[in-house]
């Protein structure tokens, strides 16, 4: 138990980064978090490299997001909505404008592009991370990341 929390400890905030970024809700962010927490937590005596453990809850929060995103998609909700909290947060950014377009840019992105972009951004994971979180060759994430961002890059430029 004690080994789970120091572990545990040292990634939550990167955890509920990359969670809310993905999801674009803050109950939904808390909820897959602690989901994926859960699952990790059940079955960390699975884990045999404890140095692994980053990695590996997070590859857990990407299944809980997805899982998530399409229970969303399911329920044909307006995933877009921005609370009046979210506005408010938003409304005291000095390029509110450009935030928006960030945001919605990002949000065009396909969902693979988007968690890539997240992990790599907000949780500071390298390219050999990332793959090993998607089950995926370092080379396709590689690839991902640099046409996730020039895609990106090539709407705000327009």
């Amino acid at each position: 138990m004690e080994e789970f929390m120091r572990c545990y400890e040292k990634i939550y905030p990167q955890m509920y980064r990359t969670a809310w970024f993905y999801l674009q809700n803050q109950q939904e962010a808390e909820d897959a978090v602690q989901d994926a927490v859960l699952a990790a937590y059940e079955k960390f005596y699975q884990l045999k490299e404890k140095d692994k453990f980053g990695p590996w809850i997070m590859k857990i929060l990407a299944n809980k997001c997805k899982k998530r995103m399409q229970a969303w998609f399911r329920r044909e909700e307006d995933i877009e909505d921005i609370s009046p909290a979210q506005e408010k947060i938003l409304a005291k950014e000095t390029d509110f404008a450009m935030a928006s377009a960030v945001k919605q840019v990002f949000e065009e992105l396909e969902e693979e592009e988007r968690f890539i972009v997240a992990l790599s951004v907000l949780g500071g994971y390298t390219s050999e991370e990332i793959s090993d979180i998607l089950n995926k060759n370092h080379s396709t994430i590689r690839s991902k990341y640099r046409r996730a961002l020039q895609k990106m890059k090539k709407k705000l430029e327009v």
